[in-house]
C-alpha cells in the first residue's frame, strides 16, 4: 500500500468514527433527555414488534438490575454478559460500553474482589453511563475514554473482553484485534456478541455508511472474523449464532435508511447475531 492510499484509508477510518460518534452521542442525549432512544439497528422499544435485532435480549431480571436509562440505551445485538463465563475477582473489560447495561451486569457478576471497565469514545454515552452507575450504586465499575483500537489499560490487564454488538462498527477490526489481545492476560478470553456475516452481501448494502452504524455493512463475514483472532494471536475461535435475520426483519430499518430493499435481497438470512469467543494463548 503507498502512503497516499493508507493516508485515505485513514481519513475514512476518522470519518466513519466521527459519523459512529455524533449518531451514538445523540441517541444518549435522547436518553439523558427524554428516556427514549434509537438503537444500532433500529428503535429501542419494549413493544413486541421493535427491532428484532436489540429486543428481547435481556431476562427481566437482569433489566430490573439495571437503572432503566441503562436498559433504553441498550443498542446491543446479544447478552455478551449471559453466554460469556464470569467469575468472582475478574477483571473484564466492554469494548464500546454505550450506557453502561453489560458493565453494570458484569460488575455484580465478578463481585466486590472483581472489576468491570466500560470503554466509549462518545462523552454523553460515559456521561449517561456514569448517571446508570450511580443510581445503580455499583463501586467495582470505571468508565474510560477512548476508542477500541487505542484502549487506555496496560499490557495484560484483563481477564475476560467483552462487547455487544460495536466491533461491526469499526473501520480497522485487525487492530481491535490486536489491542484485545495486548490487554487480556494470558489465557484471558474474548467473549463478545456481534453482527456477522454468512456468505456474500450486495456490496451497495456494504457501501452505505447509514448501514454500516446500523450494524450490517460493516460486519464481518465468519471467516474473516475467525482469521483477523487468529492472525492476532488467538486461538480456539468459535463463532456461535444466536439469531439469524430474514429480509423482513430488516426491511422497515432499510426502507428508513433509504435503501432499497430489492438490493439488500442478497443479505435475506445471511446477517447472524453470533457470540464470539476466543482465547489468549
Amino acid at each position: 500500500m503507498n502512503d497516499a492510499q493508507e493516508s485515505t484509508d485513514l481519513q475514512s477510518g476518522d470519518a466513519l468514527r466521527d459519523k459512529v460518534a455524533e449518531r451514538y452521542g445523540t441517541l444518549a442525549r435522547d436518553v439523558l433527555d427524554s428516556d427514549q432512544a434509537d438503537g444500532c439497528c433500529g428503535p429501542t422499544t419494549s413493544a413486541p414488534e421493535a427491532n428484532p435485532i436489540t429486543t428481547d435480549l435481556y431476562t427481566d431480571q437482569q433489566s430490573e438490575a439495571v437503572p432503566a436509562g441503562a436498559t433504553l440505551a441498550s443498542l446491543g445485538c446479544g447478552n455478551p454478559t449471559a453466554l460469556a463465563d464470569l467469575g468472582e475477582g475478574q477483571v473484564v473489560l466492554d469494548l464500546g460500553s454505550g450506557g453502561g447495561i453489560d458493565v453494570l451486569l458484569s460488575a455484580r457478576r465478578v463481585g466486590p474482589a472483581g472489576k468491570a471497565y466500560g470503554l466509549d469514545m462518545t462523552d454523553e454515552m460515559l456521561e449517561l453511563a456514569r448517571k446508570n452507575q450511580h443510581q445503580a450504586g455499583v463501586e467495582n465499575v470505571e468508565f474510560l475514554k477512548g476508542t477500541i483500537e487505542d484502549v487506555p489499560l496496560p499490557d495484560e490487564s484483563v481477564d475476560v473482553i467483552i462487547s455487544n454488538c460495536v466491533i461491526n462498527l469499526s473501520a480497522d477490526k485487525s487492530q481491535v484485534f490486536r489491542e484485545a489481545y495486548r490487554v487480556l492476560r494470558p489465557g484471558g478470553r474474548f467473549a463478545v456478541s456481534d453482527i456477522v456475516i454468512r456468505g456474500d452481501i450486495d456490496p451497495t448494502i456494504r457501501e452505505n455508511v447509514e448501514a454500516w452504524i446500523g450494524c450490517v455493512a460493516g460486519a464481518l463475514e465468519e471467516d474473516e472474523y475467525r482469521s483477523g483472532l487468529t492472525a492476532a494471536g488467538f486461538v480456539d475461535v468459535t463463532i456461535e449464532p444466536t439469531r439469524v435475520y430474514t429480509l423482513d426483519d430488516a426491511r422497515e430499518f432499510l426502507e428508513a435508511e433509504g435503501i432499497d430493499v430489492d438490493a439488500a435481497r442478497s443479505a435475506d438470512g445471511k446477517v447472524l447475531s453470533a457470540f464470539v469467543r476466543a482465547t489468549k494463548s
